[in-house]
């Protein structure tokens, strides 16, 4: 399914200039157990009222879940072929595709008319609003499906409240709950869940997803290709932020600073931060703590024969680091002191 037309002001995380959304994709590479276990699950009638679908950013569990919720809305009343396959000419693709479909939601953040940017959260009202479905009986008497991506983005009210609608679900709903770190959840709302994690996709994986993506996406040179799937730790989305000239460029420009990072270059670091400051750089923010994660993860492996205390002092700040950019993304502060920070103290203890 090419993808639909949008709006200047319709932006959602993890958007890429001609790529299609996880909903206005029909196929589904990899995670044949999990679509196997959604698919028998539906054939057998016992399908729980709430899946946590975890793992990795951009491995496919947005992709997964509106394959099932096209399922079930396409057939409401059961029956339909095995798996979880529609027809891509099914009017429910279409109303999926575009979440105009009476008996789905999607609870996301997404840029609203007027606004000039993403929400940081997840608000409780948010959550209020779409679980507005669940109030009224489904149109045909099928099924009501939630999809929530991703629950890491819900503020504590707003779990709270979709904790209330979990422990007592109406009949016939359906939440797919995708969470890249399900551990950072309420355990309340993981005891309410059947849990299913999907692994990243192998490399040869991703290549066929890339090499299938339709035009306008420009089809990427073999050893920039190689690059990206070095890199890209079976994430789809890491593979075609990496495969971005610009994003690439910046990821080695990280890489070099890091490198050097006894003696920082500060006028270059100062010029990236500059750079990972802006509005529209979240992704490439999220691209450049990924080449960080991968410098401390080389360099404790080379220097694993030193002291603990030595190399607990590169974890304490990979990890301050860490902390530090997650909050800068939920209270939408600046980036600046965050890459600032990060080359001053790996100064300190390199």
């Amino acid at each position: 399914m090419k993808p639909i037309d949008r709006a200047a002001d319709d932006v959602e995380p993890g958007d890429l200039p001609g790529i299609p959304r996880p909903r206005e994709t029909l196929g589904l590479v990899g995670h044949g157990a999990a679509a196997d276990a959604f698919a028998g699950a539906i054939a057998a009638g016992r399908l729980h009222h709430a899946w946590l679908i975890g793992g990795g950013p951009g491995i496919g569990k947005a992709t997964l879940a509106y394959r099932v919720a096209r399922r079930l809305l396409a057939h409401p009343g059961g029956g339909g072929p095995p798996g979880l396959d529609v027809a891509a000419d099914d009017p429910v693709a279409g109303k999926v595709a575009g979440l105009s479909h009476p008996n789905l939601v999607a609870l996301r953040r997404h840029r609203t008319a007027g606004a000039k940017a993403l929400p940081t959260k997840i608000s409780v009202d948010m959550v209020r609003r779409a679980l507005d479905l669940f109030a009224t009986t489904a149109a045909d008497s099928g099924w009501r499906v939630c999809i929530l991506d991703s629950a890491e983005d819900l503020n504590a009210n707003a779990a709270n409240a979709l904790l209330k609608v979990l422990e007592e679900p109406p009949p016939r709903a359906l939440f797919l709950i995708l969470s890249h770190q399900p551990g950072r959840l309420l355990p309340t709302i993981r005891s309410r869940c059947r849990a299913l994690m999907l692994r990243p996709l192998a490399a040869e994986d991703v290549a066929r997803v890339v090499r299938a993506l339709p035009a306008p996406f420009p089809q990427p040179e073999d050893a920039a290709l190689a690059r990206a799937l070095s890199l890209c730790e079976g994430s789809v989305a890491r593979a075609l932020a990496l495969l971005d000239p610009v994003t690439a460029g910046l990821v080695a420009e990280v890489e070099t600073l890091l490198a050097r990072a006894r003696n920082p270059d500060w006028g270059r670091v100062l010029k990236l931060a500059e750079t990972l400051a802006g509005r529209d750089a979240e992704a490439r923010f999220e691209a450049a703590q990924d080449a960080v994660l991968r410098f401390v993860s080389g360099e404790l492996d080379r220097r694993r024969d030193e002291p603990p205390a030595r190399l607990a002092a590169l974890v304490a700040v990979a990890e301050r680091f860490g902390r530090a950019a997650r909050e800068a993304a939920t209270y939408n502060l600046d980036r600046r002191p965050v890459v600032l920070s990060l080359f001053g103290d790996l100064a300190e203890v390199a």
